[in-house]
């Protein structure tokens, strides 16, 4: 038996399973033994420890652990079926994230997707085996937003499919979990659901966060994950889940990918992907590895709260503790404000044609920049930026993790009077002269690379600017000027000519 069960030159179904959708995308064998090889070596022979897979979908993970289990605890336990037996009832636990990966689930456990039935080699009585999987509810307030998982309410209680209340995320389903299943357990390891459509799907919440932290909440000795990187610089409603993991001295290795697809061939998600070990019992410093396109950089030893966003490219440290030691001014203390004059990219109280009065009212349709002209007492705020120069900057530009990359999208320069809409951040200064020098800077790759650090997604907000000193505005700045002010040594000159495209208008 055990040597079928471990699948000793078979095909595995599981390396070509198509995904069932963009929230349950389905993890290779191989990536998952790159997750579990995080663990120490002692984890494998010990017959004492509860392991969990708290979003199972193909049951990929409680499958291969328990392969390494067979082998690790032979020593302990010789007789193959007492092992496998003993592995399947005392030690694997999984709860799926719905119907279909429940029965897939058990389908890959035990091979059967009834661990009751004689074709099962659990040997157990009960159908689901120790792979749990209910249809719980969600929690939503009144303005029909689940209070946990920010799903919306209409979009996930549409008839005839799955909610999406996740039982390891959301009250009810631990609460009947907890009921079923002791919920003690040693390692905790998986693939965790990504994200939830919020706002009538309009736009996602990030979920993963929820599930590192209820995987914390039940204190394991060890933590294994993969999931998105965007936590580590940005990420909608993450910062405080980054200032925790940044700040966790438990978090020991980080294995950090910038394409997603490396991982997960076919798979498109914007800021790539990682896989962390958390280690309870020993803090210190994290070991990460960086991997872009086909360059592995590391590991090296890390201290990952040294600044407020985590550097992923441990390359660029160097140059950013040299900008950073000269202590100049941030550039966003002339850095206009997410949404500066409150009017969202579809604003549409403005006029084609030029009134008496009017000022200039910049903003994008259909991928073309475009001007009109708006009434200056329509202006809903931040009337005192109107009369400034101003050097408009889209606020979101991706290349979908090109390299090298021009990070920004193309500059223009306004004059006063003038507004624009948030599809542009500005910097603003008192003359022509001024915009025409910071329009300089800012086409450098010096520049660019600084905002590259912080950028993790086609969005660059205020906040990813925070790296980038101002200078004085009576020059054109060239890479070479700003390369000899901070030193920039030739190989690191190479380095951001590798990461940074020149753009040359």
């Amino acid at each position: 038996m055990s040597a079928d069960y471990l699948q000793v030159n078979q095909p595995d179904i599981l390396e070509v399973i198509a995904n069932l959708s963009n929230d349950a995308v389905f993890t290779p064998p191989k990536v998952v033994n790159a997750v579990l090889d995080l663990l120490p070596a002692e984890v494998w022979s010990d017959p004492s420890l509860r392991w969990l897979d708290p979003g199972a979908k193909t049951g990929v993970f409680p499958r291969e652990i328990t392969k390494r289990l067979m082998v690790g605890l032979a020593g302990v336990i010789p007789e193959e079926s007492a092992r496998l037996q003993h592995i399947l009832t005392e030690m694997i636990f999984a709860i799926a994230t719905e119907e279909i990966t429940g029965m897939m689930t058990r389908r890959s456990l035990y091979c059967s997707k009834d661990a009751s039935t004689e074709f099962s080699v659990a040997g157990v009585p009960e159908p689901d085996g120790n792979v749990w999987q209910r249809r719980v509810k969600h929690s939503f307030d009144a303005g029909g937003r689940c209070k946990e998982c920010k799903g919306n309410q209409e979009q996930l209680l549409q008839p005839g499919r799955d909610n999406k209340a996740y039982g390891f995320i959301h009250a009810d389903g631990r609460g009947q979990i907890e009921k079923e299943m002791d919920m003690r357990f040693d390692v905790i390891v998986g693939n965790p659901p990504y994200q939830m459509d919020a706002d009538g799907g309009n736009r996602t919440m990030p979920i993963y966060n929820i599930f590192v932290d209820e995987a914390k909440r039940l204190n394991p000795r060890f933590i294994s994950m993969i999931i998105p990187s965007r936590w580590m610089a940005g990420g909608l409603g993450l910062n405080e889940f980054r200032n925790e993991m940044l700040a966790d001295k438990r978090l020991r290795r980080v294995s950090d990918f910038s394409k997603m697809e490396t991982l997960f061939p076919g798979v498109d998600f914007e800021g790539g992907v990682c896989y962390f070990l958390w280690d309870r019992d020993n803090p210190g410093p994290c070991e990460v590895t960086f991997t872009q396109d086909a360059v592995t950089v590391g590991p090296f030893e890390r201290q990952l709260d040294e600044f407020d966003v985590f550097v992923r490219d441990a390359r660029g440290l160097e140059i950013l503790n040299k900008v950073m030691a000269k202590k100049e001014a941030s550039l966003i203390d002339i850095l206009a404000a997410d949404k500066e004059f409150g009017m969202t990219s579809n604003w549409s109280d403005f006029r084609t044609a030029k009134r008496a009065g009017d000022i200039a009212f910049y903003y994008n349709e259909k991928g073309k920049r475009l001007c009109g002209w708006i009434a200056r007492k329509t202006v809903p705020k931040s009337a005192h930026l109107i009369d400034f120069w101003k050097v408009l900057v889209p606020k979101a530009y991706g290349e979908r993790g090109a390299i090298p990359a021009l990070v920004l999208g193309p500059t223009q320069i306004v004059a006063p009077p003038s507004v624009c809409t948030q599809t542009y951040l500005f910097i603003y200064v008192n003359s022509k002269e001024a915009a025409e020098s910071v329009e300089s800077y800012v086409k450098t790759r010096f520049f660019r690379f600084l905002v590259s650090l912080r950028k993790i997604s086609q969005d660059a907000t205020r906040s990813t600017y925070n790296w980038v000193p101002q200078q004085v505005w009576d020059r054109t700045w060239t890479d070479a000027e700003l390369f000899k002010k901070y030193d920039i040594t030739p190989e690191e000159q190479s380095y951001i000519e590798e990461m940074v495209r020149e753009r040359s208008a």
